[in-house]
């Protein structure tokens, strides 16, 4: 009986995985194709809808940015949300952005570093990456040193910076796979 358990929990997880695959293939072959590219220009990528703000909260979670728990990062607004299962902001920060931006979509995070050097060779901790654009890696960290000094222009750098607060939040809030929603 216990092989038979055995054999029908590996079906079932075999099963998950490949619907897994699929729903990956899917998305990624819905993909807009300059998905991943840097942003040139103040517009958004094409065919991105701007998600309507209430400018007079502007804190206020953008319109469209999906639904359930989530990171949701605006790139016009340099600000984050941390969204709850519940739909309910549990926090809300400003950031200073990368000089390499994401282009609208949905991510995932994909990996976590307690602490290292960034690409500007400032030491940063809690760093949360959820993807690249052109070989630039893109993620959330907190400069050790607790500076949020805007990137040099002339370099690529992922490093959308957070203070050493914000960074904790975004820590313990965003695990390997949790959603990244990107507005414009």
């Amino acid at each position: 009986m216990a092989s038979s358990s055995a054999g029908f929990v590996t079906g079932l997880t075999a099963a998950a995985l490949a619907t897994i695959g699929v729903l990956g293939y899917q998305a990624s072959a819905s993909a807009p194709a300059d998905t991943g590219r840097a942003r040139v220009s103040g517009t958004p990528a094409p065919g991105a809808s701007k998600a309507p703000r209430d400018r007079r909260h502007p804190d206020a979670l953008p319109a469209g940015s999906g639904r359930g728990e989530r990171v949701v990062y605006s790139v016009d607004d340099d600000r984050v949300w941390l969204v709850g299962a519940d739909n309910k902001v549990q926090r809300t920060f400003r950031v200073t952005p990368s000089t390499v931006d994401p282009a609208p979509g949905t991510y995932a995070i994909t990996s976590r570093s307690k602490q290292v050097t960034g690409s500007d060779g400032i030491p940063v901790e809690h760093v949360v990456r959820f993807t690249s654009v052109e070989g630039v890696v893109i993620g959330f960290s907190a400069a050790v040193n607790g500076s949020t000094a805007k990137p040099d222009p002339d370099e690529r750098t992922g490093g959308i910076r957070e203070t050493r607060a914000d960074g904790d939040a975004m820590w313990r809030f965003a695990t390997i796979g949790q959603r990244v929603v990107v507005v414009p």
